[in-house]
């Protein structure tokens, strides 16, 4: 069960970047919805990965 549930997080994540090459060579609209919130979901797994790295004792200038 757990193997076709990250098989699906896998098929996901992938169709996302797809739509964002797509929508980067000006694909339909549809194409360009979900690349936006596929950006979207990117900035916030960085921005969240950043805060949880200042928490654990990082300096900021670590990247």
């Amino acid at each position: 069960m757990i193997t076709l549930w990250l098989l699906g997080i896998v098929v996901v994540v992938a169709g996302g970047c797809v739509c964002v090459v797509w929508a980067a060579r000006g694909g339909p609209r549809w194409v360009r919805a979900v690349s936006a919130v596929t950006l979207a979901a990117g900035e916030l797994v960085r921005h969240d990965t950043k805060r949880r790295g200042r928490q654990a004792g990082e300096s900021p200038g670590d990247d």
